[in-house]
């Protein structure tokens, strides 16, 4: 089984920042979550944990970061189709959330796009054509 990768995000509103996480495909998981924090499922290996800012400071003795006004990390999601990736764009938009905060990146073999949720922390879903890119990067290897 692969390991699980948990994701802690401060955030500013649980209830809001829940609600939006929802609205884009995840799933509260209840045992873990209360007022400071909720445990938001995307997959068996993916849970975003979006904790109260206060509480998320109890965590680490640096500043935390404001996502609005300072980049701390870009949140690559790989999905099944290009389909896929502008479905979540749309309902990330429709949620709340900004989307296309940057131009879509289409390379032919890699399709990008991002949005951001309520509090600012950057998405980045894509489809990438595994045999094409192969067939990109042999094509740029030198001979």
């Amino acid at each position: 089984m692969p390991n699980a990768v948990f994701v802690n995000l401060p955030v500013a509103d649980v209830p809001r920042a829940t609600a939006f996480y929802e609205a884009i495909g995840c799933t509260k998981n209840e045992q873990f979550s209360g007022p400071t924090a909720s445990a938001m499922v995307l997959s068996e290996t993916l849970t975003f944990m979006l904790l109260h800012r206060d509480f998320f400071q109890t965590f680490t003795p640096r500043t935390v970061a404001d996502a609005t006004a300072t980049t701390e990390v870009l949140i690559a999601l790989p999905l099944d189709d290009r389909a896929a990736v502008d479905a979540l764009v749309e309902k990330a938009a429709a949620a709340g959330g900004t989307g296309d905060i940057r131009p879509v990146q289409d390379m032919g073999f890699m399709y990008g796009r991002s949005f951001t949720d309520p509090d600012g922390h950057i998405f980045e879903p894509f489809h990438m054509d595994m045999a094409a890119a192969a067939a990109a990067m042999a094509q740029a290897e030198p001979a």
